[in-house]
């Protein structure tokens, strides 16, 4: 499925029956919802994480109901931390009018190429099963906002398709409890600490694995593991060798990752980061992979929040995309 080549916020006018079927299928779900009395309050979420085994479901199906924009981001994109909160916060604002389909194009690249996304953060929408590029790049709130109006006109005037029926109030209470954070976890990371400064890197990697498998996010965890992993990777390693192997090996790739740990081990932050972005650049296929995962990696032992991971991050998004 290839996005056809439209202006922005302008529905494919030639996909006629695409739209007499959407528009009698939105017609349906509204006749059926008033019969039962409308929508429950907040039983429509109105952001969702789409993926390629889910994208027929939540993004194609629904489109026959409601405009559903996509947004195509990744961790490391600085750009797409910009604009996804804007977008977040619009969809509820907009209250059922459209929804919000976030897909990771580290883990869906399939989707990512079928929509002939050049770079990110991108925005597409899907209405009636017809894709619409919407815009690229980071845009304020209120250039989204006038894409969205646009969007949604289109979507009433040319498919009938008008949207969901939720309660904004419950909307706003169900954003606020899903940012509770799962619980604190302070014995099992105090048992981690104390293992990595005890230099018993195994059993420090195992206690942060333990937390991140119950709590995912949580921060802590992901700096130490990744600490402790850093840690382990230089571990016996001959400094002198490594670094004689890189300056005489610019594409070498175990030599160049090895020597970014000791970079970033021995304090030289701006190097390491430096070093593995020239090597994305330099390199293709698995060994390209291989040195942009490894970076990710190390944002994680200094932690997102930094300048120096902020900086990296953008000459990282520069050469890949």
């Amino acid at each position: 499925m290839q996005p056809r080549n439209l202006p922005m916020g302008v529905v494919d006018l030639a996909a006629v029956k695409a739209a007499g079927e959407a528009k009698q299928k939105a017609e349906q779900a509204r006749a059926q919802q008033a019969a039962q009395g409308g929508a429950a309050p907040g039983s429509v979420r109105l952001v969702l994480d789409v993926g390629e085994a889910d994208f027929q479901q939540e993004v194609l199906q629904r489109s026959t109901e409601v405009p559903v924009v996509i947004d195509f981001w990744a961790e490391w994109c600085e750009p797409c931390k910009q604009l996804s909160p804007i977008l977040e916060r619009l969809t509820r604002e907009y209250a059922g009018r459209i929804v919000l389909a976030k897909i990771d194009v580290e883990s869906n690249q399939a989707l990512f190429q079928q929509f002939g996304v050049q770079g990110i953060p991108a925005v597409f929408a899907v209405v009636a099963g017809q894709p619409v590029p919407l815009f690229q790049g980071a845009a304020p709130e209120e250039q989204v906002r006038q894409v969205f109006d646009q969007l949604i006109q289109a979507a009433e005037q040319q498919f009938g398709i008008v949207g969901l029926t939720v309660d904004p109030d419950a909307i706003a209470e169900g954003a606020e409890e899903t940012e509770q954070p799962p619980g604190p976890y302070d014995a099992a990371l105090s048992a981690a600490h104390q293992a990595l400064d005890a230099g018993d890197l195994a059993g420090a990697e195992q206690a942060y694995q333990n937390v991140l498998t119950d709590d995912p996010g949580n921060a802590e965890a992901k700096l130490g593991l990744a600490q402790t992993q850093l840690l382990g990777r230089v571990q016996g390693l001959d400094a002198q060798q490594v670094r004689k192997d890189a300056a005489d090996g610019p594409t070498d790739v175990p030599a160049q990752l090895a020597a970014a740990d000791l970079d970033l081990v021995g304090g030289h932050v701006d190097d390491a980061f430096g070093r593995l972005v020239d090597l994305v650049k330099r390199t293709f296929g698995d060994d390209r992979e291989a040195a942009r995962v490894r970076l990710l990696e190390l944002f994680e032992v200094i932690g997102a929040d930094d300048l120096r991971v902020v900086a990296a991050r953008s000459a990282l998004a520069r050469v890949l995309f």
